[in-house]
């Protein structure tokens, strides 16, 4: 049996249905996201544009407030280490001293302990999971992620205004909350 007549027919068809751009085009037709959303006049064109742009601004800001997070609740991790200090003596052992003066203990379930301390040391050591800390951060990362592959598809579309309005408002984005955005292995 011959199959070189059916295997060209079936290239030729599929390559026939396939209707992405390989190009970039200026088209202002290009649909965005889904056929539902294909501006028909250049005012249309411009708000979809500008909505990329938002999009892409919202996108660096949500980065920057993941990243304000991570220092936030890295913080709090770092302040719940306490250890017993060896051969201190208590507030109430001390000789005549003023406890006004003396904000050395810490509070404890048992009251104030002036035998330990807060040590406060950053270390590479994972955090424990934190139910208050994974939870919200798996939700920033969603959002994140969900906004990053919605500008993905939008430069996808090949089309140049969707193109440089995901770059404008990616710089825009970066011009205003870039400062807040740490990356670990940087510092």
């Amino acid at each position: 049996m011959d199959m070189s007549g059916m295997s060209s027919s079936a290239s030729s068809s599929s390559s026939s249905t396939m209707t992405m751009a390989m190009v970039f085009t200026n088209s202002h037709s290009t649909p965005l996201f889904s056929s539902a959303w294909t501006p028909t006049t250049s005012g249309q064109y411009a708000g979809t544009c500008i909505f990329l742009i938002i999009l892409a601004i919202i996108g660096r800001c949500l980065m920057a407030f993941k990243a304000a997070m991570e220092r936030r609740w890295l913080g709090i991790a770092l302040d719940r280490r306490y250890v017993v200090v060896a051969g201190k003596k208590t507030e109430s052992a001390l000789p005549d001293v003023d406890t006004d003066t003396i904000k050395t203990g810490t509070l404890t379930c048992r009251g104030v302990d002036e035998t330990v301390r807060v040590v406060r040391q950053v270390t590479t050591e994972t955090q424990p999971w934190r139910f208050s800390v994974d939870l919200p951060r798996a939700a920033l990362a969603f959002v994140v992620v969900g906004v990053s592959y919605l500008l993905m598809l939008a430069v996808m579309t090949m089309n140049v205004g969707y193109f440089m309005s995901v770059l404008a408002g990616t710089f825009i984005g970066e011009l205003a909350v870039g400062r807040y955005i740490v990356h670990w292995s940087e510092h």
